[in-house]
């Protein structure tokens, strides 16, 4: 069954990449859709065989890379962390494979798409399965080479170019760090193998190593390192401004980044390795810190943007914050949970918003939308749907998993967890406020669109559908289903050894035991009020966000411009860089390297033939006469001799 689930997807792909020509679109889709099913299927009985019934088991295909030191072989991981991977990817990646289908169905280019979907699936499968470092880090760099393909799939756009470039080049960021990181784990437990090195580690956490003439701990060095990693693949604050340009790529493209596989590589891999994290108490508190800032910047963010997917993609990124710090306070079980239940929801807003687009002929502009419900009222379900999980109202998934990290940051009385904590009960209230100011922008109140697109506003195919109804379906019920094995009572026995805590550490088990009652009810009343608000501002008095961004003006502008992080890497690396390459260009390469180089031999050259050139007069007698000096130079040089 693993084999089917991992290599499915890399079936289809290769027969619609390779064969697309002859089996033609519709061959294409069909072939790509089949083999997500497949690994859909295989995955969800891997998650009953392996996560209900305790049958982990290691499948070894054959061996990679054999030296001296050690061997690194090519298998299958399957646990129970493993195939809850499997069952997010396969089942959310089969959705948006049938969603392609009618979203992309004027485009030219169906097979190459379908491909590329496939491609960028088995890349996060092979990841999520991966036995040691080097084969995470094929898939890693495998989900980052389809990100840039898909991003820039509609390549004949400069502001697609731009975003694969700029979601290619972050990634290189922080994926040199993250390559950095394997090789000092390397130096320090002599093996990429996970088993070995979750071994080893008891006997290597007084290991130090020097560089640049100071001694650093090793593990706390190594966990920073492959943090770096993490910050890169799921846009962390500072390596995150290639997540909303992602969203130049088609639809189908941004849920599959931003819900199931791309971004959630990195909070997957810090998971896999909670054994090393555990202990690197600094590295914790430093992902803790990033976690909660990432949060609430990308909240405050996402007040202010218009564009409907790029709400939605700050959102992931606050989304992603709060999964970042629960691992932080050694929750890391509440942190998969919450990547489990984000997929769906998030895969059912994106997916919405596509078909919100599809319907207003392309416009993305939530100010040149409103009062569309009646006449989508099916994506208009789904919607609502969606942003109640994400905003975490009770019985929807977001509700479990969101308030389980709030409650393990509070229960871990640390310093950096309090202050996780509060920045994530802000941002609950923001993200309640602009989840339903897209609602109501998007769906209610007078309607600002044009005449034209308003008549032709249609509700999406039923092949469009179907897959939103299905993740409607994960974003009610994987919170309620899902919390007793994932967080619960039953946790220890569900997680196995594919999660470590050590003791002392374990915040989920404080949290559920003697926290205030108000601990509990507090995101709940930030959400309320946030949601309160929104129908307030866009609704009873719609003129007061205008108002507000009047008066507050350079905070406004502060926000709406994403705190300039963007300009200040424009100026910093972008404009820097380009100076530096000038300068080379004009100073280097021209005036040093082709002056002295081809340029200046061909000048010499040059010089030469014209001085020769004088000689050639024409005349007879001057050549005559020459001869004769010549001869006789000859001659007086034998004499001599």
């Amino acid at each position: 069954m693993e084999i089917a689930a991992v290599f499915a997807p890399l079936l289809g792909a290769m027969i619609a990449g390779f064969f697309g020509r002859w089996i033609e679109d519709r061959g294409a889709q069909l072939v790509t859709c089949a083999g997500m099913f497949v690994s859909a299927i295989s995955s969800i009985l891997l998650f009953d065989d392996v996560a209900l019934h305790g049958v982990v088991r290691t499948r070894e295909l054959f061996t990679w890379i054999d030296f001296n030191v050690d061997s690194v072989s090519w298998a299958l991981r399957i646990d129970t962390l493993s195939v809850v991977m499997l069952v997010v990817v396969s089942v959310v990646s089969t959705m948006v494979h049938v969603y392609s289908i009618g979203y992309m169905s004027h485009d030219p280019h169906k097979s190459r798409f379908m491909s590329y979907l496939s491609l960028f699936s088995f890349c996060m499968l092979m990841l999520v399965t991966s036995d040691n470092l080097l084969q995470m880090f094929f898939g890693w760099e495998g989900v980052g080479l389809c990100s840039y393909l898909l991003i820039n799939f509609w390549f004949e756009k400069p502001s697609a170019n731009s975003a694969a470039i700029k979601a290619f080049i972050v990634n290189r960021v922080g994926d040199f760090g993250f390559s950095l990181g394997i090789v000092l784990v390397f130096i320090v437990f002599k093996s990429i193998d996970f088993d070995t090195i979750f071994e080893t580690i008891p006997n290597s956490t007084s290991r130090t190593f020097n560089f640049l003439g100071y001694e650093y701990d090793a593990i706390t060095l190594a966990c920073l390192l492959l943090f770096t990693g993490a910050m890169g693949k799921s846009a962390q604050l500072g390596l995150h401004t290639w997540l909303p340009d992602a969203m130049e790529g088609p639809t189908p493209v941004s849920a599959l980044i931003h819900a199931a596989t791309m971004v959630t590589a990195g909070v997957f891999m810090i998971v896999r390795l909670s054994p090393l994290f555990e202990h690197a108490p600094l590295a914790l508190s430093i992902i803790t810190v990033v976690g909660a800032l990432t949060a609430f910047v990308a909240g405050t963010i996402g007040l202010t943007q218009f564009d409907i997917k790029r709400v939605i993609a700050y959102s992931t990124m606050s989304q992603l914050g709060y999964m970042f710090f629960a691992v932080g306070v050694s929750a890391y079980s509440a942190a998969v949970f919450h990547l489990f239940t984000h997929a769906f929801f998030k895969a059912l807003l994106f997916l919405g918003a596509g078909s919100v687009i599809h319907a207003l002929s392309g416009e993305q502009d939530m100010r040149k939308m409103g009062g569309v419900w009646s006449k989508i009222p099916v994506t208009y379900a789904m919607m609502w749907i969606g942003n109640l999980a994400l905003a975490g109202l009770p019985f929807f998934a977001g509700f479990y998993s969101k308030d389980m990290i709030l409650e393990a940051a509070y229960a871990s009385q640390s310093n950096t967890g309090l202050f996780a904590f509060w920045l994530g009960i802000v941002t609950v209230g923001m993200t309640a406020f602009y989840s339903w100011r897209l609602l109501f922008l998007t769906f209610h109140g007078k309607s600002r669109a044009s005449h034209h697109v308003l008549d032709h506003a249609h509700e999406a195919p039923k092949v469009m559908l179907i897959p939103l109804c299905v993740l409607a379906i994960g974003a009610i019920f994987t919170g309620m289903l899902g919390e007793h094995l994932f967080v619960g009572s039953g946790r220890a026995e569900f997680w196995g050894d594919s999660i470590v805590v050590l003791s002392g550490h374990d915040t989920i088990e404080r949290a559920h035991h003697g926290l205030p009652v108000w601990v509990g009810f507090l995101p709940l009343a930030m959400t309320l009020l946030g949601i309160g608000l929104a129908f307030i501002c866009y609704i009873v008095f719609p003129g007061i966000p205008a108002k507000v961004a009047n008066a507050t003006g350079g905070v406004y502008r502060f926000l709406y411009n994403k705190w300039y992080f963007d300009v200040l890497y424009q100026k910093l690396f972008v404009n820097t860089s380009f100076a530096l390459g000038f300068a080379f260009w004009k100073g280097g390469d021209n005036a040093v390297i082709d002056k002295v180089g081809p340029d200046g031999l061909s000048e010499v050259t040059m010089y030469l033939s014209g001085e020769a050139q004088k000689v050639q007069t024409g005349y007879v007698s001057h050549y005559a006469f020459a001869m004769v000096i010549g001869v006789a130079l000859i001659i007086g040089w034998l004499c001599i001799g």
